[in-house]
């Protein structure tokens, strides 16, 4: 019943509240291990396979293909279907193997996705509105560095076990400073002149993916959000050892509740923009499971030293070009700027269909008239 209660209580320290599915993709765990927020469903990214079909045996009814036409494609209901006939006779589709492999329950993912989207939009975004709004920054942030400079030892020992003592003793250095002179983690100090000790976020999930551990079916699970077997396991592990090793009152609830909400509203102000791009996507699902699985793989990516695999951003995701979220997201300042109220339209226009007065103008040309016949003129007056 105790480890039940510890493990419980561990989770739910670091992971968000189930806000979004959206939320959920954005989401890691205060300990770095990437957790997803709420029950946000992310999903593994489909990608197009070659998949040689030889003919089936017995051969199907000839088929009377009218001149001039190609014979069309058997559909495969396991497919998105493009054929190309090669010169061996085989047809080449495109499958969706790959998702299937990466995302066996897109069904039950897609559900939580749909749920989790309303549960965010009607309870979790207006709290964290008014979180962000209402509650003085100077306690925003103290909530945040102190439930964060908790969990720096576990980033810590990840650091050690991928062989980077550098970032590892930083880490350590950090908790110090922050722990005493932050006044308990109060006030991030450590950043600053003359520590110079930055905040990095790290997990034994990272551990896992550094040593080649792949991250497993993609998983969206009910206070936790998106996630893999991999991350979920990791964080699980991280969100573990503090309870167990310290215990009371790291395994109550009288810890784990107010952890898991500020954690939570806390993400969920963070990625606003980002959830908000997601939402307006074409397909906010597949949109937000790739930008979770892209997110964990330049993670992965950057304790190797080596660049991002591919551009993790909602336009290179989803295709579009770049800029094309911010133009749906985010009024331009000229399209602000040309916003006319209602009576000033009125106004113009009824200035416009106002008939203009001509402008008289005034026209004086010589006249000049023939004296009558006879005509003799007078002399002038004598003085």
């Amino acid at each position: 019943m105790a480890i039940a209660l510890t493990s419980a209580a561990l989770i739910a320290a670091a992971t968000p509240l189930p806000l979004s599915a959206n939320l959920s993709l954005m989401q890691q765990g205060a300990n770095g291990a990437a957790v997803g927020v709420g029950a946000g469903v992310v999903v593994g990214a489909g990608v197009g396979v070659g998949v040689g079909v030889e003919p089936a045996t017995p051969e199907p009814d000839p088929v009377q293909v009218l001149e001039g036409e190609e014979a069309a494609p058997a559909p495969d209901d396991n497919a998105e279907v493009s054929p190309e006939v090669s010169p061996e006779g085989s047809i080449v589709v495109t499958g969706s193997a790959e998702v299937r492999k990466k995302d066996p329950l897109v069904q039950v993912n897609e559900t939580a996705f749909r749920v989790t989207q309303k549960v965010d939009s009607a309870i979790v975004e207006p709290i964290a509105g008014v979180y962000e709004d209402d509650l003085p920054s100077p306690i925003r942030k103290g909530l945040r560095n102190f439930f964060r400079n908790l969990l720096e030892p576990i980033t810590a020992l990840n650091y050690f076990l991928q062989l980077k003592p550098g970032k590892g003793f930083e880490t350590l250095g950090r908790f110090a400073v922050n722990s005493t002179v932050g006044v308990g983690g109060l006030f991030d100090v450590a950043k600053k002149e003359p520590f110079n000790l930055p905040y990095r976020r790290n997990g034994f999930a990272n551990t896992l993916g550094y040593y080649g551990v792949g991250p497993g079916p993609f998983l969206v699970l009910p206070l936790v959000g998106a996630t893999t077997l991999r991350d979920f396991i990791g964080g699980g592990v991280d969100q573990s050892i503090i309870p167990f090793a310290v215990g009371k009152p790291f395994n109550t609830p009288l810890y784990a509740i107010p952890a898991y909400t500020v954690n939570s509203l806390e993400f969920r102000i963070k990625f606003d923009e980002q959830i908000e791009a997601i939402n307006t996507s074409d397909d906010p699902y597949f949109a937000m499971r790739e930008t979770y699985l892209c997110q964990r793989e330049a993670e992965i990516a950057a304790l190797k030293n080596r660049p991002p695999p591919r551009d993790c951003s909602i336009e290179a995701i989803m295709g579009l070009e770049p800029g094309t979220i911010d133009q749906l997201t985010q009024p331009g300042e000229d399209n602000m700027a040309a916003e006319v109220s209602g009576s000033e339209i009125l106004a113009e226009t009824a200035a416009e269909a106002e008939p203009e007065t001509p402008a008289i103008v005034y026209v004086s040309n010589p006249v000049i008239q023939p004296l009558p016949t006879g005509y003799v003129q007078a002399p002038p007056p004598s003085n």
